[in-house]
């Protein structure tokens, strides 16, 4: 493990305090900061924003930049282990020197802002919005790809005029902020979209759809959808080395945006092709071994990510020949209820963890959504017990698959077990 960088302690510490003032939606107080350091948001960029696959569909767009030999900058959030993960520039993520040295020269700068009141003192995610593109200006970035915070229309990152959208899907999330209907969703979604610039869109329900069409035709912004590319059939659809049906349509999703990227860019078929097939992006169905064991780590955190999962689950036991062990963790008993429900239809003992996370459903929660038809165990354990070293996981029948998931911020927490030279998780850093 690296030692510890002069001053990140005292770094971390400011940035909690940010985060613990809360999410603040907004531009206003962007559009100030962004003013104030020069105007950073004007870089080259494809902005990206929906309820599930804005990650995935983000890493790939930048997968086939890198392969075109641009120089790109990437900002996703949440991190899995460390903060610095949110910022990258050709995939080297933010050092924690970079992150001391930034704070330290915009810290005082957010501060001014606040000088006479501090509710317009930039937020946390704000914060970290203007590292990422003050980082991407200074490093000659060709373009970057940027995935939308929460929702869009309100972002942090909406301060962007990007050179393409991108709403890869539509899903009852954040329902207390964003709605909770598909048509609100959609419009919040749909805040990304520019005067005259490009959106592509992935598979959308109907509803969804027909709300970003007509929000695009006011703002004279053409659409290029995924199902009018590539029909509906999932199997003609872009193969890429991250598993499952949804990864492909992400796929779709990317391959259109690249399509669609005006000149210079060059995004042409077969590099698009060779860079699907060697993007990574973590914890995504993402398979790994502990001893000699299958590990599956999957971030599946709402209920359409449930359905993702049943179909990977059912898969997985046919592949094996054995019922997988789960270890779940989940924020939130919106989310927490359809994945739980799905996990049951084929696990054979699910394994409830708490995540460090302030809004962590409890154990008794958790199990408090099981149905009574479910015939397997459930366990109340703690990762320290599922995990005790890096080459060893008790849980189950030694034969059988593990899937971690759930959380995203559980999947981080498993990380640093299963590699501690990657630790400590900077769980503190995590939002929404």
């Amino acid at each position: 493990m690296m030692p510890a960088v002069s001053g990140y302690e005292e770094v971390k510490r400011y940035l909690a305090g940010l985060k613990r003032r809360g999410v603040r939606l907004g531009l206003d107080r962007m559009r100030r900061f962004a003013d104030a350091l020069g105007h950073p948001e004007k870089i080259p960029c494809v902005h990206i924003a929906g309820t599930n696959g804005k990650g995935s569909v983000a890493a790939m767009l930048e997968a086939a930049l890198c392969a075109a030999g641009w120089r790109t900058g990437l900002y996703t959030s949440p991190h899995l282990v460390k903060l610095g993960e949110r910022v990258q520039v050709n995939r080297r993520a933010l050092t924690e020197a970079e992150i001391v040295a930034y704070t330290h020269e915009l810290r005082p700068i957010a501060a001014q802002l606040a000088r006479t009141d501090d509710r317009d003192h930039p937020s946390y995610f704000e914060f970290m919005t203007a590292v990422a593109l003050v980082h991407f200006a200074r490093s000659g970035c060709d373009l970057a790809v940027i995935e939308a915070g929460l929702g869009g229309r309100l972002d942090a990152t909406n301060v962007v005029v990007p050179e393409v959208s991108a709403i890869t899907s539509i899903g009852m999330d954040h329902t207390e902020l964003l709605g909770d209907t598909l048509e609100s969703i959609a419009r919040e979604k749909a805040g990304i979209i520019k005067p005259g610039v490009s959106v592509v869109i992935g598979l959308l329900p109907s509803a969804a759809e027909d709300v970003i069409r007509s929000i695009a035709a006011e703002r004279g912004s053409s659409v290029f959808s995924v199902a009018e590319e590539f029909g509906q059939d999932i199997e003609a659809y872009p193969c890429t080395n991250l598993e499952g049906e949804y990864q492909r349509v992400n796929a779709a999703t990317a391959s259109v945006a690249a399509r669609v990227l005006a000149p210079p860019w060059g995004l042409h078929g077969e590099l698009v092709r060779r860079a699907l097939r060697a993007v990574d992006w973590p914890g995504r169905w993402q398979r790994t071994r502990v001893g000699a064991r299958l590990l599956v780590l999957d971030a599946s955190h709402n209920a359409d990510g449930a359905q993702a999962l049943d179909t990977n689950l059912s898969r997985l036991a046919a592949e094996t020949g054995c019922a997988p062990v789960v270890i779940a963790g989940v924020l939130g008993a919106a989310r927490a209820r359809p994945l739980i429900e799905t996990i049951c239809c084929h696990a054979a003992e699910i394994h409830f963890v708490v995540p460090d996370q302030a809004r962590a459903c409890s154990h008794a929660e958790l199990e408090s959504f099981v149905p009574a038809s479910f015939r397997g165990k459930v366990i109340h354990a703690t990762l320290d017990e599922l995990f005790p070293a890096p080459n060893l996981c008790p849980a189950g029948a030694p034969n059988a698959p593990i899937v971690v998931t759930g959380s995203i911020y559980l999947l981080g927490e498993v990380m640093v077990r299963l590699d501690p030279t990657r630790g400590p998780v900077e769980s503190t850093l995590q939002d929404f």
